[in-house]
């Protein structure tokens, strides 16, 4: 299937396909009328493109309306659309588009309202896509490095769609709620794919924390899908004693941890299902109700940890009576999908970049983990953080999982900052949503029997909010790059040899 033969499946029907806030209230757009318009925009885009240069459009608009009608038009097969991050600014920003080959940059709502406004009937473009055929360029989130342009296909949108549809029982009576940036792969896939398949209603916004509620309520949304910490935002608005008084049934994404996936089911009344995926799609981790306190999750077949020094599978991880991973150095490895490329279809573009992550005819997704000895895996952060602490090799993302334990810590980032004489020392960044003090953060880390003594940071930073992409990754080579200031009181600075912080 295509995104043009799931479209043109719904141009004879009057359900909803988009609910949108104008003014004050939520408008409605019927599927029927939906695709009339990305028919009537496609059909603008296509005059003003050079049929010699390659058709791609680069689209820099919030989410609404007008992107979800350009996701459709180009879903019909005359252009490629490109999504530029709205957060990019000057050089960056020009770099990206210069990147994707872009005719045209949309940077106004204008002609896909123009589009929704009229009522001729437009042709459909000539070009008729095949599943392989290239329907979007998504780019990586950049946080280890420029950002990517990843070949997304029309399979790449059906596919997840399909997929998603048939796991979490999603069907036309569902209302999707779409706040992710829909430049980005998590809200087209995540969110406008699967109601593209069934037929549901899509209700899109820009991301709120205090308006998720209103809007989920006034939408009548059954289903939301998230990337990164958009739950921990959530549950930082104030509750209420109302909270799951709500219609949402629903709610899938990538990367939150534990303690918010327990406490936003519950506060919300609403079931959480979260999985480790990527903008390429290549590597896929599934949670299970029966998973381990701390695992991502059970790896789909052919995807493994292995060395990338040698290629070949990690040993199982080897954990003490603690809990404490004792063998990080042999354990640890990078997620691998060994039978090839699975959905990924290449970098735009990036030979360099596609090169790296398809060597030996696997793909090395960059990510590092370990496995334990009944195959479930462990998030241990990128392949560039690892830190060097008095001659051993430790991860980011344990020490994160530990820190996330205490209550009043809201958000860790765990990064290295140079040893005066050699290797790293281990710093983090803390976001709180309840008090701490340096004796109490000293205490908290005494009574973690897994934490070994390396691993305890020796700079903390409290802040008001971390550097982050447009989809909420945290870049912690800014986090490095500031080091560390001693004369700032909100860092706290444990003494060489001992536990306390200063």
């Amino acid at each position: 299937m295509t995104v043009r033969d799931l479209l043109l499946a719904r141009s004879d029907d009057d359900r909803p396909a988009l609910r949108w806030r104008e003014a004050g209230s939520v408008r409605e757009l019927s599927w029927r009328q939906y695709v009339a318009a990305a028919a009537r925009l496609a059909a603008d885009l296509e005059g003003r493109l050079d049929p010699d240069q390659p058709p791609h459009v680069g689209v820099l608009l919030p989410n609404g309306p007008a992107f979800a009608l350009h996701l459709a038009a180009a879903g019909l097969g005359g252009h490629v659309l490109v999504g530029l991050n709205a957060t990019r600014r000057g050089a960056a920003l020009d770099a990206d588009v210069a990147k994707a080959d872009c005719q045209i940059v949309v940077d106004s709502p204008d002609p896909a309202l123009a589009a929704l406004a009229g009522s001729e009937d437009a042709d459909l473009p000539e070009t008729v896509p095949t599943p392989d055929t290239l329907f979007m360029l998504i780019f990586t989130s950049g946080t280890s490095g420029s950002p990517k342009a990843v070949r997304v296909t029309h399979a790449k949108i059906t596919g997840p769609g399909t997929h998603l549809v048939g796991r979490l029982g999603l069907s036309a009576d569902d209302v999707h709620y779409v706040s992710m940036p829909m430049f980005h792969s998590n809200a087209v896939m995540a969110g406008w794919a699967p109601a593209l398949t069934t037929g549901a209603a899509c209700a899109v916004a820009g991301f709120s924390a205090r308006g998720f509620l209103p809007d989920v309520r006034d939408f009548g949304a059954t289903y939301a899908n998230y990337v990164g910490k958009p739950l921990t935002y959530v549950l930082a608005t104030d509750e209420q004693p109302d909270d799951a008084e709500n219609p949402l049934r629903l709610v899938f994404g990538n990367e939150a941890n534990e303690a918010d996936i327990t406490a936003f089911a519950a506060r919300f009344g609403c079931a959480v299902v979260d999985s480790y995926s990527s903008t390429e799609n290549a590597v896929i981790v599934q949670r299970r109700p029966d998973m381990p306190a701390g695992s991502l999750g059970m790896p789909l077949p052919g995807v493994e940890v292995r060395s990338p020094e040698t290629g070949e599978p990690t040993p199982d991880a080897v954990f003490d009576g603690t809990g404490r991973l004792v063998n990080p150095e042999e354990a640890i490895g990078e997620l691998v999908n060994t039978t090839g490329a699975g959905a990924f279809a290449g970098y735009y573009k990036d030979d360099a970049a596609e090169a790296e992550r398809m060597r030996g005819g696997m793909y090395w997704s960059g990510d590092l983990a370990y496995r334990d000895a009944h195959g479930w895996v462990y998030f241990a952060g990128r392949s560039g953080e690892w830190l060097r602490v008095d001659g051993e090799n430790l991860a980011t993302a344990p020490i994160e999982r530990i820190l996330l334990r205490h209550p009043s810590i809201g958000e860790a980032a765990v990064y290295a900052v140079p040893d005066p004489k050699v290797g790293d020392q281990v710093a983090c960044a803390l976001i709180l949503r309840g008090p701490l003090t340096p004796a109490g953060l000293e205490e908290f880390l005494a009574a973690q029997e897994d934490l070994s003594a390396k691993a305890w940071p020796r700079y903390v930073r409290v802040v008001e909010q971390l550097p982050r992409t447009a989809t909420n990754k945290v870049v912690k080579r800014d986090l490095a790059a500031a080091g560390v200031d001693h004369d700032d009181p909100e860092v706290w600075v444990r003494a060489e040899r001992g536990t306390a912080y200063a």
